[in-house]
């Protein structure tokens, strides 16, 4: 924002104006963002090496058990790996808008005991009744970390602490009442999945939406609040991370047939791990276009040929190595994602003028000095008397004596 000095253009309305890139320089912080438009060569490389990853589980699963990629094997790695991409979805999301949900893991469980509850009073009641109260539950959330503007990290926690605490009412594994199996339907959900995870990668890449969604990101004081607009999209962030989440935990319960009670924070590590991996900054706003699709088949496949192969693997285990490296992977993202360097645009004020210090006031240029006078004036030429010559120490007589006579 800049301001004319008062006393030169009689105002002291605040002023606004656009930098002198265009509109894709406009910053969501003009005293302390950065202008310019995010550079994406550092997704497109990652990305590229993670399906190249992605290709060599599929070839090493495939020389293991060939049956896994076909059939029935081929429609639960499907369903794990829609079930697991929904909550690296729902983290995705979360971190896109600078306030992560670690809440995801738990509320998954505790949705996929109420739909093993209540699923024989039918799908779209128990999954109904569950989506209202995931997005309630996320709604007042969203409120607690924008109202109070409160770390979400911090606060996403307590509501897992929460939501542990109806889960741990149950001590025994509790059987899906109801026949819902989606294994006919594995194709269709895995192609929803797809569509929902790239188009919602191409709208984060454009860049006023990147913006936007990223504005909750400090900039400067973290205690300082980040407007109307930021709240209004970490809330929503927060919802629909929330219902993703709950989605997740009734797809994988309909699919395994029953729920163990679990505190579930060993999927909230695996997926905000899996999500980081896939080159979405742990700051917020950044990311890419097909890292969450490919991580989390990656993750899958990982997951299959460990079991194929005897291993014992922990969700900890995969969680903890994904979140290590997806931290390397953030400070890739901000070191080579960040606009380009170049000479920072300033607000312009309404007569044209750029402001002269960094408070922001329109200080006006200073004129061209021109040739400064001369330190002594020019002596004049002629018959003038030096005022100190020699001849008035002169012992003869003096001038003044003539006169008198």
């Amino acid at each position: 924002m800049g301001y004319d000095e008062p006393g030169r253009s009689g105002s002291a309305e605040p002023t606004s104006g656009v930098p002198a890139g265009g509109a894709d320089t406009v910053v969501d912080d003009s005293r302390s963002g950065e202008s310019g438009p995010d550079r994406f060569g550092v997704h497109v490389v990652w990305e590229t090496l993670l399906l190249l990853g992605f290709g060599a589980l599929v070839y090493l699963l495939w020389r293991e058990d060939p049956a896994a990629l076909r059939g029935n094997g081929l429609r639960d790695l499907i369903l794990d790996v829609v079930g697991l991409g929904l909550l690296v979805m729902a983290a995705g999301l979360s971190l896109r808008t600078a306030a992560v949900n670690l809440a995801i893991g738990p509320v998954a469980v505790a949705a996929g005991l109420h739909f093993a509850e209540q699923g024989d009073r039918g799908l779209v009641v128990a999954v109904g009744m569950a989506a209202a109260v995931a997005a309630l539950g996320g709604l007042l959330l969203g409120l607690v970390v924008v109202v109070l503007h409160v770390p979400g990290w911090a606060a996403s926690l307590g509501g897992a602490a929460g939501v542990i605490v109806y889960v741990e009412q149950r001590s025994a594994p509790v059987l899906v009442q109801g026949d819902h199996d989606p294994r006919a339907i594995a194709g269709q959900l895995f192609v929803g999945f797809a569509a929902i995870a790239i188009i919602g990668g191409l709208f984060g890449a454009m860049g006023p939406i990147r913006r936007l969604v990223g504005r909750f990101r400090p900039v400067a004081d973290p205690a300082r609040r980040r407007g109307v607009a930021a709240a209004v999209v970490t809330t929503g962030g927060y919802v629909c991370s929330t219902v993703l989440a709950m989605f997740a935990g009734v797809l994988v319960a309909s699919a395994d047939g029953a729920v163990t009670p679990a505190a579930g924070l060993d999927w909230t590590v695996l997926a905000v791990g899996a999500a980081l991996l896939g080159g979405t900054s742990a700051f917020g706003r950044r990311g890419g276009v097909f890292g969450t699709l490919v991580t989390a088949g990656a993750v899958g496949l990982f997951f299959t040929y460990a079991q194929t192969s005897g291993w014992t693997v922990s969700r900890w285990a995969v969680g903890g190595v994904a979140l290590a490296a997806g931290l390397v992977v953030t400070r890739l993202v901000e070191a080579y994602g960040r606009p380009a360097s170049g000479p920072t645009a300033r607000p312009v004020s309404p007569a044209g003028g750029d402001p002269a210090n960094a408070g922001g006031w329109a200080v006006p240029r200073p004129e061209p000095v021109g040739d400064w006078p001369p330190v002594l004036p020019t002596q004049q030429s002629g018959g003038a008397a030096d005022p100190w010559g020699g001849r008035r120490w002169e012992a003869g007589s003096r001038s003044w004596d003539a006169e008198d006579r």
